[in-house]
């Protein structure tokens, strides 16, 4: 299955400079985060395959106007062709104000409440974020520090993959685009990055 995801800048290869067929061999879209709406819908319409979304932390516009079209898999499991995809949207919360930041308890509580569904889906393959983890493709500064419940939740469930926004690549030239973390691969999404994923049998 091939994938798009996609994160905090807008790729002009698949908006301003979009040929018809472009996006024809994509199975699924994924979105990180902050993203204009418009540029979402876009997509989902040209691509005719499912998009699915978690919150940046400059996604608050979204609570009244979700992009029409795309799935919001924040706090839920979305399950496609038998690969689970879990979405724990938003950043380390830097500012009072900002409905899409979190500080590390209350991102921990949020994995909590999910875990009657991650049980009842016996875990998960794709973590989807927008901040990394904690210690892996983060920074220092608070508002690019990652979390540190995307690592016990790479130990429990040992995903496939982690994919993430939020580290743009051209903040410095030592941006990894692929980590990894024991069984996981951690992918910064930052414009897009095309995942070939071999679904279950």
């Amino acid at each position: 299955m091939k994938i798009l995801v996609l994160a905090d800048q807008e790729s002009k290869y698949y908006y301003d400079y979009y040929t018809p067929g472009r996006l024809s061999e994509i199975d699924l879209i994924i979105s990180c985060g902050d993203l204009r709406r418009e540029y979402l819908e876009f997509l989902v319409t040209m691509a005719r395959c499912p998009l699915i979304y978690v919150h940046g932390n400059h996604d608050d516009r979204f609570d009244t106007k979700p992009p029409e079209g795309c799935i919001c898999i924040e706090d839920d499991i979305f399950v496609y062709r038998g690969i689970r995809f879990f979405g724990l949207g938003g950043s380390y919360r830097y500012k009072d104000v900002g409905e899409h930041m979190y500080t590390d308890t209350q991102m921990t509580i949020r994995a909590w409440k999910a875990g009657f569904k991650l049980r009842k889906n016996k875990g998960f393959d794709v973590l989807v974020t927008h901040a990394p983890a904690l210690g892996i493709g983060d920074s220092e500064h608070i508002s690019h520090r990652g979390f540190k419940t995307f690592l016990d939740l790479m130990d429990r469930y040992r995903p496939a993959y982690l994919l993430h926004g939020h580290m743009h690549r051209n903040y410095g030239p030592k941006i990894p685009q692929v980590q990894h973390y024991k069984d996981t691969t951690i992918i910064n999404a930052y414009e897009y990055y095309l995942l070939d994923y071999q679904e279950q049998t």
